[in-house]
């Protein structure tokens, strides 16, 4: 027998002996062998809980090796699971971080075994003055050069910073937009435009208004851009506008037609969600998940034809507040008109 199959009988009989002799379970012993790369930590998700505490969550207890924000944050303190069952990161800021700021995490931690795991992602500051919204306008169709939008209207003031929009239709798994910090006053309209045609056009998230150039821009309504030119919004659809705990702060059902089901899983989804909240209500005020029935009728809607709230009514959460306007009578950054599309 040679001398290098004399040494791998050898080490074959050493692992033997050793998994015997070893008190711990097999899984245990396995491990001490094979080492511990099958119990990697995962990075289950980041959030800010306040303006100075950001939590970071994981699959088991770790600790941190090391952690840097970009912008720079100066940190006051790190609590880790090291001493607990707790599996997440709380990072206590020594200064609050203005609401909705984007900011990317990079951290290394490391568990138990030593296995290591390096997590680099972004997220928004804690915004603790979401104002009241509501949804006011919308354009589903697209003529070069009037584009999609949305138009939303503020009923308090408060900070836009990591609002979200989402739109069904186009999937529910990323927002569409998400907005910047952004200090609004009560009673200001503003207009998201749902494809960017000018390189020119700009967020408005100052105090100047005016800044941003394209078609249908208005210097008395701030003006956001959804970069590039999609088709993100159609006539049957589902908008869920959602602050950072996804709670509905304003949501519009949309269908070209009143159909018993919804075409696709995701329309479904977010339906449920405005169900779940209350936040759209079935026509018939009964008990039971939205389907197209209970959503405003877009048939008509063209470009020039938008979907209009009516803002001289209370909301009541349901299609009665909606029409079609008349032809030419889109508003995006004003009041809505009061000339109605009757169909012939």
């Amino acid at each position: 027998m040679s001398k290098i199959n004399t040494s791998i009988l050898w080490g074959i009989i050493l692992l033997i002996l050793g998994f015997s002799a070893c008190t711990c379970s097999t899984g245990q012993a396995i491990q001490k062998v094979l080492g511990s790369s099958a119990e990697t930590p995962v990075f289950l998700g980041v959030k800010a809980l306040s303006s100075k505490k950001i939590l970071f969550e994981f699959s088991k207890p770790i600790t941190v090796s090391s952690i840097n924000f970009d912008p720079p944050l100066e940190i006051q303190s790190i609590s880790d699971g090291t001493s607990s069952e707790e599996a997440s990161v709380l990072v206590s800021l020594k200064e609050a971080i203005r609401g909705g700021e984007r900011i990317v995490a990079d951290l290394l931690v490391e568990d138990e075994l030593g296995n290591t795991l390096g997590v680099l992602i972004p997220f928004r500051s804690r915004n603790e003055q979401i104002p009241d919204l509501i949804i006011t306008e919308l354009r589903t169709e697209y003529a070069n050069p009037k584009a999609e939008f949305l138009e939303i209207k503020t009923l308090s003031p408060g900070n836009l910073g990591a609002i979200r929009l989402f739109i069904a239709g186009t999937g529910m798994a990323e927002p569409i937009f998400e907005f910047p910090p952004t200090e609004v006053a009560s009673g200001e309209y503003m207009v998201l435009h749902l494809r960017t045609l000018d390189p020119a056009s700009v967020n408005e998230t100052g105090e100047d208004i005016g800044l941003s150039a394209g078609t249908e821009t208005f210097p008395d309504a701030r003006d956001f851009w959804v970069p590039e030119a999609l088709k993100r919004l159609r006539k049957t659809d589902v908008i869920l506008l959602l602050d950072q705990d996804n709670k509905v702060l304003d949501g519009v059902l949309l269908s070209e037609k009143p159909d018993n089901t919804w075409a696709k899983e995701d329309l479904s989804r977010g339906a449920d969600m405005l169900t779940a909240q209350k936040a759209w209500l079935p026509a018939e005020k009964e008990e039971r998940n939205l389907s197209p029935r209970d959503a405003v009728l877009t048939k008509g809607a063209t470009a020039t034809r938008t979907i209009c709230r009516d803002e001289t009514a209370p909301d009541t959460n349901t299609a009665a507040d909606w029409y079609i306007a008349a032809t030419s009578q889109a508003s995006p950054g004003k009041p809505n008109s009061g000339k109605r599309y009757e169909p012939k």
